[in-house]
């Protein structure tokens, strides 16, 4: 029994947040089956790799720097220092391979992902740590409700932040986008680093809660104003469309108001087709050589079929 409830204790929160967050990217939400496999790379690989990397971390400790395996469990160097630093890795890795994709265009995306696979990881951590405690009922759901709140959540904001990174600065020269990323990772591995601390000891609990509230409200902030970022590029780009008589001036006011046809499915399929003209816009002045011929292909395909909706739309 107690099985069966801590998977599900596992399951619905970081569900209902990943749904939460996917959802918020309302203007170009990400393919789902590409949001869930950063998902489960986090609840799967991610976590296997993050507990090898931080028994490396520890053997290598004791290796070279003879630190002994019970002062590195007593003084929490492990959970401390170890873990945010293997597990960050491990999570962040695969971002920077996904970020190479045509999904993932901007610091919206980034968050998405990253904040998939920091939920995926909080999942499978939380429901290891669910089915291992052997104290009261009492304890056992206070643990459900502050890892689930908490703990959980702050795998979704650092790796979120790495992600909006990733997605800020992924047509940058590597010049200059290396050393940031690079940056970006300390930050998060920083973040985990100090949650870990502050609720290894009773006097910090209090001041960890308090940050992370803090750092929960700054995510869902950053979120909305990436979301308003979106809709200011859209809205450009798309005023750029009818300034050169590539689109016509109904096309601005049905993304603004939705009010031009009844038909539920054709509306949704104009709008789509709107934010991905816009946002393919933005990557092709971007991106460089064959790229650049394949996204400027796309903006012709998205201008042909819209044309072709107003037409029918404005008889």
């Amino acid at each position: 029994m107690i099985l069966f409830l801590s998977l599900l204790a596992a399951i619905i929160p970081m569900s209902i947040y990943l749904f939460f967050i996917w959802k918020m990217d309302k203007y170009e939400p990400e393919p789902i089956k590409f949001v869930l496999l950063h998902f489960f790379w986090g609840a799967f690989g991610a976590i296997i790799f993050g507990i090898v990397g931080s028994s490396f971390l520890g053997m290598f400790s004791n290796l070279f720097f003879n630190i002994p395996t019970e002062k590195i469990e007593s003084t929490n160097i492990s959970s401390v220092l170890f873990a945010p630093i293997s597990e960050e890795f491990a999570k962040g890795i695969f971002l920077i391979f996904s970020s190479r994709s045509k999904k993932f265009d901007n610091a919206t995306d980034g968050i998405v992902y990253g904040a998939a696979i920091g939920l995926g990881f909080g999942m499978t951590e939380n429901f290891l740590y669910f089915i291992s405690f052997t104290e009261s009922i009492k304890s056992w759901i206070i643990l459900i409700v502050i890892r689930s709140l908490f703990s959980a959540v702050m795998h979704a904001i650092s790796t979120g932040i790495f992600g909006a990174i990733l997605g800020l600065t992924k047509y940058w020269s590597n010049i200059f986008r290396l050393p940031i990323i690079l940056i970006a990772l300390i930050f998060s591995m920083s973040i985990h680093s100090f949650w870990n601390f502050s609720v290894s000891n009773s006097e910090t609990y209090f001041f960890g809660f308090i940050t992370m509230i803090l750092l929960i409200s700054i995510f869902i902030q950053t979120l909305k104003l990436a979301a308003k970022n979106d809709k200011k590029i859209i809205l450009n780009e798309l005023q750029d469309e009818i300034k050169n008589n590539y689109l016509p001036e109904v096309a601005l006011k049905f993304f603004l108001t939705r009010i031009y046809n009844s038909d539920y499915k054709l509306t949704r399929k104009i709008l789509n087709m709107l934010v991905h003209l816009a946002f393919t816009k933005v990557k092709f002045k971007k991106s460089h050589g064959t790229t650049k011929e394949f996204y400027y292909n796309e903006i012709l395909y998205y201008r042909n079929e819209l044309n072709k909706f107003f037409e029918i739309i404005q008889r």
